[in-house]
């Protein structure tokens, strides 16, 4: 088990990573929480088909209320919102209550920003199920979607730990492990040239990742990102790097309408498009031809769908919480490692949109 120690101005606490690292889960509730009344799990229907079970076993003696929504970024709207809190309503949960969530990114959303704002905020534990979630469980951002915007609503609010049990990885998709993997490549864009070159030299099949190159990814994915959530925890500076490519790939999610495109596949059209922008606005030296053809290699789309308007896209990405007034900020890199924030005027995205 590796434990990554997570440092930000509200609050410390560790990501716990490793096989069966659920069976700890029970020993740090009683040891962190003293008189603990209920537990709450979060969870969504493909999740607690294929793992509660599992996971309720290792809470053995706790008998956890348990809240199924769907799957996906669907779980994340007003309504699951409030059916959520209406659960820990009825059950009577109290400020010496806990909130699980246990599923992929969508769910860890949604669980912390119902412990945000139950009772003026109770404790949660992340305990995440896919590998996008090595990024969306650290860090605490929390959020659901409204149709004008993806994350819109929300708050920073900091889990009391994260327990990653690789065990629970083995059963995704292709399609949620290419979701996932777009966030390691993006953090060794944005933070470690030597990690990029490995990721290059070593990985040209996602389906053939040994658990030790999956799990020494992930570990230094959460590290790449605690070194950015430590120094700006709320998002005024330089943890906006951590969306490099996020920019157009969430106006490309809520365009397609969550749920029918992965973020990380979104995303990585983002990444290619900033990268495309980076190479003419600042002048980056990158074989921006062979990253395409490696990323295609791993089964990813490099192309906004055909069927998109630009003009829709453009103002999706007005909306950005990056942007401030008029204004589009885009994570550019200056170079492998050393990222910018930039802003573009919506002529020259427009075009840039036209020619990609």
């Amino acid at each position: 088990m590796e434990t990554i120690h997570i440092q930000t101005e509200s609050k410390k606490y560790n990501v716990f990573v490793g096989e069966g690292v659920r069976n700890e889960i029970g020993t740090f509730l009683t040891n962190h929480f003293q008189d603990l009344t209920r537990i709450l799990i979060i969870t969504d229907e493909t999740v607690a088909k294929l793992h509660l079970e599992k996971l309720l076993l290792s809470l053995k003696p706790w008998e956890p209320i348990i809240y199924t929504g769907p799957s996906g970024e669907k779980t994340k709207t007003f309504e699951v919102y409030y059916d959520s809190l209406s659960t820990a309503l009825e059950n009577r949960l109290d400020r010496k209550s806990v909130i699980l969530s246990f599923g992929g990114g969508a769910v860890g959303d949604l669980s912390g920003f119902v412990a945000s704002s139950y009772m003026r905020g109770i404790h949660f534990i992340q305990v995440p199920t896919t590998i996008l979630a090595h990024d969306s469980a650290v860090g605490g951002k929390v959020a659901i979607n409204h149709p004008l915007g993806k994350n819109m609503i929300g708050a920073f609010y900091q889990p009391e730990a994260v327990f990653y049990d690789l065990e629970f990885i083995t059963t995704l998709p292709d399609q949620e492990i290419r979701s996932g993997f777009a966030e390691v490549i993006k953090h060794a864009l944005i933070f470690d040239p030597t990690f990029y070159e490995w990721l290059r030299n070593n990985v040209d099949d996602l389906n053939l990742l040994t658990l030790d190159q999956l799990s020494n990814s992930l570990i230094k994915g959460i590290k790449i990102k605690n070194e950015f959530v430590s120094q700006d925890e709320r998002e005024t500076g330089i943890r906006a790097y951590l969306n490099l490519g996020h920019t157009l790939g969430h106006a490309i999610e809520s365009e397609m309408g969550y749920g029918n495109f992965t973020h990380g596949e979104a995303v990585m059209i983002g990444m290619i498009f900033a990268l495309k922008l980076s190479k003419e606005l600042l002048d980056l030296s990158f074989h921006l031809e062979e990253f395409i053809e490696w990323v295609e290699q791993l089964g990813y789309k490099t192309k906004i769908p055909d069927h998109l308007s630009f003009e829709k896209l453009l103002a999706k990405m007005k909306q950005d919480k990056k942007s401030v007034g008029d204004s589009i900020r885009f994570v550019l890199l200056e170079e492998l490692g050393m990222p910018k924030l930039q802003k573009i005027s919506e002529t020259k995205l427009l075009e840039e949109l036209k020619s990609f």
